[in-house]
Protein backbone atom coordinates (compact mmCIF):
# COMPACT_ATOMS: atom_id res chain seq x y z
CA UNK A 1 0.00 0.00 0.00
CA UNK A 2 1.37 3.43 -0.95
CA UNK A 3 2.16 6.05 1.70
CA UNK A 4 -0.69 8.24 0.39
CA UNK A 5 -3.20 5.44 0.85
CA UNK A 6 -1.87 4.75 4.32
CA UNK A 7 -2.24 8.41 5.29
CA UNK A 8 -5.76 8.48 3.84
CA UNK A 9 -6.71 5.37 5.81
CA UNK A 10 -5.35 6.91 9.01
CA UNK A 11 -7.28 10.13 8.35
CA UNK A 12 -10.56 8.28 7.71
CA UNK A 13 -10.06 6.14 10.81
CA UNK A 14 -9.39 9.25 12.92
CA UNK A 15 -12.55 10.94 11.65
CA UNK A 16 -14.59 7.85 12.49
CA UNK A 17 -13.15 7.68 16.00
CA UNK A 18 -13.78 11.40 16.56
CA UNK A 19 -17.36 10.89 15.45
CA UNK A 20 -17.81 8.04 17.91
CA UNK A 21 -16.36 10.10 20.74
CA UNK A 22 -18.60 13.05 19.91
CA UNK A 23 -21.71 10.94 19.70
CA UNK A 24 -21.06 9.05 22.94
CA UNK A 25 -23.33 10.34 25.67
CA UNK A 26 -21.79 11.41 28.95
CA UNK A 27 -23.20 9.17 31.65
CA UNK A 28 -24.17 11.27 34.68
CA UNK A 29 -25.05 9.43 37.91
CA UNK A 30 -26.82 11.29 40.70
CA UNK A 31 -25.78 9.63 43.97
CA UNK A 32 -27.70 10.38 47.14
CA UNK A 33 -30.63 9.80 49.48
CA UNK A 34 -34.44 10.13 49.23
CA UNK A 35 -34.16 13.59 47.68
CA UNK A 36 -32.28 12.04 44.77
CA UNK A 37 -34.49 8.95 44.77
CA UNK A 38 -37.47 11.25 44.15
CA UNK A 39 -35.46 13.11 41.52
CA UNK A 40 -36.20 10.47 38.88
CA UNK A 41 -39.96 10.84 39.29
CA UNK A 42 -42.12 13.11 37.15
CA UNK A 43 -41.26 16.66 38.22
CA UNK A 44 -38.13 15.47 40.04
CA UNK A 45 -34.88 17.38 39.67
CA UNK A 46 -33.15 14.69 37.59
CA UNK A 47 -36.07 14.55 35.16
CA UNK A 48 -36.01 18.36 35.02
CA UNK A 49 -32.28 18.38 34.24
CA UNK A 50 -33.05 16.04 31.36
CA UNK A 51 -35.71 18.51 30.20
CA UNK A 52 -33.23 21.37 30.42
CA UNK A 53 -30.77 19.44 28.27
CA UNK A 54 -33.51 18.92 25.68
CA UNK A 55 -34.43 22.62 25.66
CA UNK A 56 -30.79 23.48 24.98
CA UNK A 57 -30.45 20.85 22.26
CA UNK A 58 -28.01 18.79 24.33
CA UNK A 59 -30.14 15.70 24.90
CA UNK A 60 -27.81 13.63 22.73
CA UNK A 61 -24.83 14.53 24.90
CA UNK A 62 -26.00 13.26 28.30
CA UNK A 63 -27.58 10.22 29.93
CA UNK A 64 -29.04 11.02 33.38
CA UNK A 65 -29.16 8.15 35.89
CA UNK A 66 -30.59 8.33 39.40
CA UNK A 67 -28.95 6.37 42.22
CA UNK A 68 -30.74 7.65 45.30
CA UNK A 69 -31.91 5.50 48.21
CA UNK A 70 -34.17 6.79 50.96
CA UNK A 71 -32.53 7.18 54.37
CA UNK A 72 -29.00 6.97 53.05
CA UNK A 73 -26.09 8.60 54.83
CA UNK A 74 -22.51 9.03 53.65
CA UNK A 75 -21.43 5.55 54.76
CA UNK A 76 -24.38 3.99 52.89
CA UNK A 77 -23.10 5.62 49.71
CA UNK A 78 -19.64 4.24 50.41
CA UNK A 79 -21.01 0.71 50.90
CA UNK A 80 -23.04 0.65 47.67
CA UNK A 81 -20.59 2.65 45.56
CA UNK A 82 -19.30 -0.33 43.57
CA UNK A 83 -22.66 -1.86 42.64
CA UNK A 84 -24.66 1.33 42.09
CA UNK A 85 -22.04 3.62 40.55
CA UNK A 86 -18.60 2.33 39.63
CA UNK A 87 -19.78 -0.75 37.74
CA UNK A 88 -21.66 1.59 35.38
CA UNK A 89 -18.48 3.55 34.50
CA UNK A 90 -20.02 7.03 34.74
CA UNK A 91 -18.36 10.07 33.23
CA UNK A 92 -19.72 12.32 35.98
CA UNK A 93 -20.94 11.56 39.50
CA UNK A 94 -23.06 14.15 41.32
CA UNK A 95 -22.93 13.59 45.09
CA UNK A 96 -25.84 15.06 47.03
CA UNK A 97 -25.71 13.73 50.60
CA UNK A 98 -25.57 14.93 54.20
CA UNK A 99 -29.14 15.70 55.26
CA UNK A 100 -29.72 12.34 56.96
CA UNK A 101 -26.26 12.39 58.54
CA UNK A 102 -27.45 15.46 60.47
CA UNK A 103 -31.25 15.04 60.56
CA UNK A 104 -31.28 11.50 61.94
CA UNK A 105 -29.28 12.55 64.99
CA UNK A 106 -32.41 14.17 66.42
CA UNK A 107 -35.18 12.24 64.67
CA UNK A 108 -33.85 8.70 65.15
CA UNK A 109 -30.90 9.01 67.49
CA UNK A 110 -28.55 7.92 64.69
CA UNK A 111 -26.79 10.07 62.11
CA UNK A 112 -23.07 10.37 61.42
CA UNK A 113 -20.51 11.98 63.69
CA UNK A 114 -18.71 14.92 62.13
CA UNK A 115 -15.27 13.31 62.01
CA UNK A 116 -16.63 10.06 60.54
CA UNK A 117 -18.60 12.02 57.95
CA UNK A 118 -15.41 13.62 56.62
CA UNK A 119 -13.48 10.34 56.56
CA UNK A 120 -16.19 8.45 54.67
CA UNK A 121 -16.71 11.38 52.27
CA UNK A 122 -13.02 11.60 51.43
CA UNK A 123 -12.74 7.82 50.95
CA UNK A 124 -15.78 7.91 48.66
CA UNK A 125 -14.27 10.63 46.49
CA UNK A 126 -10.94 8.83 46.18
CA UNK A 127 -12.64 5.67 44.93
CA UNK A 128 -14.69 7.56 42.35
CA UNK A 129 -11.64 9.44 41.09
CA UNK A 130 -9.66 6.20 40.86
CA UNK A 131 -12.40 4.93 38.57
CA UNK A 132 -11.78 7.85 36.21
CA UNK A 133 -15.06 9.70 36.81
CA UNK A 134 -15.39 13.42 37.30
CA UNK A 135 -17.24 14.64 40.37
CA UNK A 136 -19.65 17.41 41.34
CA UNK A 137 -20.30 17.96 45.05
CA UNK A 138 -23.48 19.38 46.56
CA UNK A 139 -23.99 20.70 50.06
CA UNK A 140 -27.13 19.50 51.90
CA UNK A 141 -29.72 22.22 51.48
CA UNK A 142 -32.03 22.46 54.45
CA UNK A 143 -33.62 20.86 57.50
CA UNK A 144 -36.31 23.43 58.16
CA UNK A 145 -36.79 26.64 56.20
CA UNK A 146 -36.82 29.33 58.89
CA UNK A 147 -34.71 32.13 57.49
CA UNK A 148 -33.25 33.32 60.81
CA UNK A 149 -31.20 30.16 61.45
CA UNK A 150 -33.53 29.08 64.26
CA UNK A 151 -34.16 25.60 62.81
CA UNK A 152 -33.13 22.93 65.29
CA UNK A 153 -30.23 21.55 63.27
CA UNK A 154 -28.98 24.62 61.43
CA UNK A 155 -25.72 24.58 63.38
CA UNK A 156 -24.77 21.03 62.44
CA UNK A 157 -26.02 21.45 58.88
CA UNK A 158 -23.82 24.51 58.45
CA UNK A 159 -20.87 22.63 59.96
CA UNK A 160 -21.20 19.64 57.61
CA UNK A 161 -21.87 21.88 54.61
CA UNK A 162 -18.76 23.92 55.39
CA UNK A 163 -16.73 20.72 55.48
CA UNK A 164 -17.91 19.88 51.96
CA UNK A 165 -17.20 23.43 50.74
CA UNK A 166 -13.69 23.38 52.18
CA UNK A 167 -13.02 19.91 50.77
CA UNK A 168 -14.21 21.02 47.31
CA UNK A 169 -12.01 24.12 47.41
CA UNK A 170 -8.95 22.20 48.63
CA UNK A 171 -9.31 19.56 45.92
CA UNK A 172 -10.51 21.92 43.16
CA UNK A 173 -13.79 20.07 42.67
CA UNK A 174 -16.96 21.64 41.24
CA UNK A 175 -19.42 22.58 43.98
CA UNK A 176 -23.14 23.29 44.01
CA UNK A 177 -23.58 25.09 47.33
CA UNK A 178 -27.27 24.37 47.78
CA UNK A 179 -27.07 25.27 51.47
CA UNK A 180 -26.09 28.87 50.72
CA UNK A 181 -28.31 29.15 47.65
CA UNK A 182 -31.38 27.88 49.51
CA UNK A 183 -30.80 30.26 52.39
CA UNK A 184 -30.45 33.23 50.04
CA UNK A 185 -33.72 32.30 48.33
CA UNK A 186 -35.54 31.72 51.62
CA UNK A 187 -34.43 35.10 52.95
CA UNK A 188 -36.23 36.73 50.02
CA UNK A 189 -39.31 34.49 49.85
CA UNK A 190 -40.11 33.58 53.46
CA UNK A 191 -41.17 36.82 55.21
CA UNK A 192 -43.26 34.88 57.74
CA UNK A 193 -40.31 32.68 58.72
CA UNK A 194 -42.19 29.44 58.01
CA UNK A 195 -40.41 26.16 58.61
CA UNK A 196 -41.59 24.62 55.31
CA UNK A 197 -43.48 25.31 52.09
CA UNK A 198 -40.99 27.59 50.34
CA UNK A 199 -38.69 25.12 48.57
CA UNK A 200 -39.75 21.98 50.45
CA UNK A 201 -42.91 20.16 51.47
CA UNK A 202 -41.69 19.24 54.96
CA UNK A 203 -38.53 21.26 55.59
CA UNK A 204 -36.37 18.65 53.83
CA UNK A 205 -37.91 17.10 50.71
CA UNK A 206 -38.31 19.32 47.67
CA UNK A 207 -41.57 20.77 46.39
CA UNK A 208 -41.97 21.62 42.71
CA UNK A 209 -40.20 24.97 43.12
CA UNK A 210 -37.35 23.31 44.99
CA UNK A 211 -37.02 20.59 42.36
CA UNK A 212 -36.58 23.20 39.63
CA UNK A 213 -34.21 25.21 41.82
CA UNK A 214 -31.94 22.21 42.34
CA UNK A 215 -32.19 21.19 38.68
CA UNK A 216 -31.09 24.64 37.49
CA UNK A 217 -28.19 24.77 39.94
CA UNK A 218 -26.81 21.29 39.19
CA UNK A 219 -27.34 21.47 35.42
CA UNK A 220 -25.17 24.58 35.29
CA UNK A 221 -22.24 22.60 36.72
CA UNK A 222 -22.89 19.41 34.73
CA UNK A 223 -22.72 21.13 31.35
CA UNK A 224 -19.62 23.08 32.42
CA UNK A 225 -17.60 19.85 32.66
CA UNK A 226 -15.76 19.12 29.44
Amino acid sequence: MSSKLILLAIFVFSMIMMSFNYDKKKKVIFFGDSITQAGVNLGGYIRLIDTLSQKEGLQDRYEMIGAGVSGNKIYDLYLRLETDVLIKNPDIVVIYIGVNDVWHKASYGTGTDYDKFGKFYEALIKKIQANGSKIILCTPATIGERADFSNQQDGDLNLYSNWIKNFAAKNELPLVDLRSQFHAYILQHNPDNKDRGILTVDGVHLNHIGQQFVADAIWKEVKAIK
